[in-house]
């Protein structure tokens, strides 16, 4: 007889265990789901500011930006000057 109470105690002890473990697979599981999830949306992110980086730096626009509110513009070609370094600070590869 007390054998048997004790295989039954063994028994529910194990069941315990088994749900207990299954609980907390699910629990970790859901996590897993909600990281991929908002690694997802950070990936989704990511694309947009890159795209969005390479709007605001397109040469069309910087061009656009500098003539119409800096009042820049190129200048005439007999304005323009060739700089040339010495020989002695030109470095090579």
């Amino acid at each position: 007889m007390r054998v048997q109470i004790v295989l039954l105690l063994a028994v529910i002890g194990s069941a315990l265990a088994v749900v207990n473990s299954q609980h907390q697979a699910h629990k970790v599981f859901i996590a897993l789901q909600q990281a991929e999830w908002q690694q997802r949306q950070l990936e989704e992110e990511w694309g947009r500011l890159q795209l969005e980086q390479s709007t605001w730096a397109m040469h069309a626009r910087v061009g656009k930006i500098a003539g119409d509110k800096l009042q820049m513009q190129l200048p005439d070609a007999r304005q323009e000057r060739m700089v040339f370094a010495p020989h002695a600070l030109v470095t090579r590869p």
